[in-house]
């Protein structure tokens, strides 16, 4: 798994106060019943235990199991001041599993 940061966003988790007990973490919002639509955000969190970490130019970025089988192999980390911190491509899907017997 790949994630990178443009520089915006590099230069913003920079500035967050981040340690032992605060590190940012890509969190997944899915939502729906059939469909389900997926919401990916960075937010500020305490570390948990089975986390992925990846490290991005000396900013550590955690992930559950959870999160990261929603997310490309590749993701990007943006940020703009009206949005906050934009993660890779949330997605929504509409397609339902039914089976007749």
């Amino acid at each position: 798994m790949v994630i990178t940061l443009t520089d915006t966003a590099l230069q913003k988790l920079k500035g967050i106060e981040i340690n032992e007990e605060r590190s940012a973490r890509i969190d997944a919002d899915v939502a729906g019943g059939c469909g389900v639509s997926v919401k990916f955000s960075l937010i500020v969190d305490e570390p948990r235990r089975n986390d992925t970490v990846i490290e991005y130019e000396g900013i550590q970025i955690r992930i559950d199991r959870f999160t990261k089988r929603y997310l490309d192999e590749e993701t990007q980390i943006d940020y703009c001041e009206e949005q906050g911190f934009l993660v890779g491509e949330s997605f929504e899907s509409s397609a339902c599993a039914i089976e007749i017997d």
